[in-house]
């Protein structure tokens, strides 16, 4: 058919006519012209998220697709395409690729050559992706911070920050003559401590498998060599975790609070583990409030990783000291449960 057929003649496209009314909206969503398919001469109006004529209201195309960069104005220096975010979690930061199994890109399987030749692509890959042996160093101990990171229940950015601390201490050279799963463990602590995350020493070597001295030692050094500069912990950073454990109600957590916020408590916690006083608090608060839930010592004892001992031995001191008194109208909370008592 020539090109000169009738059946190939050309519609000029500077003006709206007559036979745009029997055009499908659906089927041209975006009109050529930039004219409504149902007014005559009005131009259609685009925003972000469609397009639409300001006449008649016709809705011409919606959740259109957003052909501009995907970058944001912050990482002007770094305008990549492809692949996810980069995260110093992973050795690589996350920028290696992944080799299929049993289906395409479409989601047809694969015969049998094919996926024998993705298994040998595989080993080869498997063998090329670390340069060294420090890299492969590097992926273990990143591997054991998530592994770590997941047992412990805490967030990504703590597990990046840790993963952040174990590549400074390689470069360091902190990593020789001891374990690698001694320093992601380390990591991952020092990166709760700076976050003020409530987690005990040993509570991490449980999860990362290791003895707790060497946690301890490899921590030190970290804490040492790099300088973190680490707040010390605090009873009131442990209360929440103490509380929730124990389930106390609502009125001894905001008693115990008041107590862990006292001047009173700062020459107590001297030479104290931070979360005992804070249970000694708790316990005090239940004690105290006797008609708002009772704390074992036993449950206090196991949730904060301390002896009934100590724990008594805290409970008394702050029974020797002046206390700040405790009102039931200090918080709108306290008043609420005294009215629905009977």
């Amino acid at each position: 058919m020539s090109l000169n057929s009738p059946s190939y003649a050309t519609v000029s496209t500077d003006q709206c006519t007559d036979s745009r009314h029997h055009v499908d909206a659906d089927e041209t969503p975006a009109n050529a012209s930039g004219c409504c398919p149902e007014c005559d001469g009005v131009q259609l109006v685009s925003d972000d998220t469609e397009t639409y004529c300001p006449d008649c209201g016709l809705l011409v195309e919606d959740a259109g697709l957003d052909h501009g960069p995907e970058w944001t104005p912050y990482d002007e220096a770094e305008r990549r395409r492809v692949g996810g975010p980069v995260t110093p979690i992973r050795h690589d930061r996350g920028i290696s690729a992944e080799i299929g199994r049993f289906r395409d890109g479409h989601g047809r399987e694969l015969p049998a050559a094919t996926r024998a030749r993705l298994r040998r692509l595989r080993r080869w890959d498997r063998r090329a992706r670390f340069e060294s042996k420090a890299d492969q160093n590097l992926a273990h101990g990143l591997g054991e911070i998530r592994r770590i990171g997941g047992a412990l229940g805490v967030g990504e950015s703590i597990q990046a920050e840790a993963g952040q601390l174990f590549r400074e201490a390689q470069s360091a050279d902190l990593i020789r003559g001891r374990s690698l799963e001694s320093l992601a463990s380390a990591a991952v602590y020092a990166a709760c401590r700076r976050r003020r995350l409530p987690r005990f020493l040993d509570e991490v070597a449980e999860a990362a498998r290791v003895d707790h001295g060497k946690v301890r030692l490899a921590y030190g050094v970290l804490n040492r060599e790099l300088s973190l500069r680490i707040p010390p912990a605090v009873p009131a950073d442990f209360l929440p975790r103490l509380a929730s454990a124990v389930d106390a109600s609502e009125r001894v957590r905001e008693r115990a609070a008041q107590l862990c916020d006292s001047d009173v408590l700062i020459d107590l916690a001297n030479g104290r583990k931070p979360a005992g006083v804070a249970a000694g608090c708790l316990y005090f608060a239940g004690r105290e409030l006797k008609g708002f839930g009772a704390v074992t010592q036993e449950q206090l004892a196991t949730a904060a990783r301390i002896s009934e001992v100590s724990l008594q031995h805290v409970w008394q001191a702050l029974q020797d000291r002046e206390l700040p008194v405790w009102s039931a109208e200090s918080s709108d909370s306290s008043t609420k449960i005294e009215r629905e008592l009977p």
